[in-house]
């Protein structure tokens, strides 16, 4: 490419100006995607491994190992790689994957990024357009699917969010309204950029069994260092 960045697509949103880059980072010589929100850089395909954890720690606390047995909701797909990484356990079903921007899901239906095209193919994965808290905040009705893992990685974390309305589900009413969607024993997992957060682990005892913050390292090419991400995961009770 003659230009640092390619613009593969820029949208306007509800939450701001939404575009998808493609360069090549000079240090490394690899090619990086990335999503930008405004100003503010949203991912980026040099860093997938907490968003990778969050699927495998999610369903490592996931009870039964048959194959096939496992109904996993995503919320926030993103550059896909919880997706991805959901898929590789032989355990999962279906794999529906709600985003609120039309454009996320038209990326990759029309194989934009690195993983769209394993992502759309497999049988497995449904990709909704809808808003997830306002799925959450419903409540399922008679016949709706109840899910043995639900996968959050939308906002920064539980104190930073994306949009203001989705600050309610992270409240003890919020992930009642969730738990609510899970099967007795279900799970639930959620990505932070923030360090443990040790009053939204009081608040998820409240709702949940056993809640863990764990903390996951990856190298960052970048700085030369170590980043940090956090991962919650905890098992619904309730029936």
């Amino acid at each position: 490419m003659s230009m640092r960045f390619e613009e593969l697509d820029w949208q306007q949103t509800a939450m701001g100006d939404l575009s998808l880059r493609r360069r090549v980072e000079p240090s490394l010589g690899v090619e990086v995607f990335e999503v930008k929100l405004g100003d503010e850089y949203l991912m980026s395909s040099l860093f997938t491994v907490a968003e990778e954890e969050l699927a495998a720690l999610g369903l490592a606390a996931s009870v039964g190992d048959e194959p096939a047995s496992l109904d996993v909701l995503v919320g926030g797909l993103g550059l896909g790689y919880t997706a991805i990484a959901a898929l590789r356990d032989p355990r999962v079903r279906s794999l529906t994957v709600i985003d609120t921007m039309p454009a996320v899901i038209d990326w990759h239906e029309r194989g934009l990024l690195p993983v769209s095209k394993t992502l759309t193919t497999d049988p497995r994965t449904s990709l909704v357009l809808d808003d997830f808290f306002a799925v959450m905040r419903r409540g399922p009705g008679d016949g709706d699917a109840r899910w043995d893992a639900i996968l959050l990685d939308v906002d920064h974390s539980p104190r930073h969010q994306l949009d203001p309305s989705h600050a309610d589900l992270y409240t003890v009413a919020g992930l009642q309204a969730l738990a609510r969607h899970l099967v007795d024993g279900g799970v639930f997992a959620l990505w932070s950029d923030d360090p443990p957060d040790e009053e939204f682990l009081a608040r998820m005892a409240r709702v949940f069994a056993d809640p863990v913050a764990h903390v996951v390292d990856f190298a960052n090419p970048i700085t030369g260092g170590t980043s940090s991400n956090t991962v919650y995961v905890a098992r619904s009770t309730a029936a």
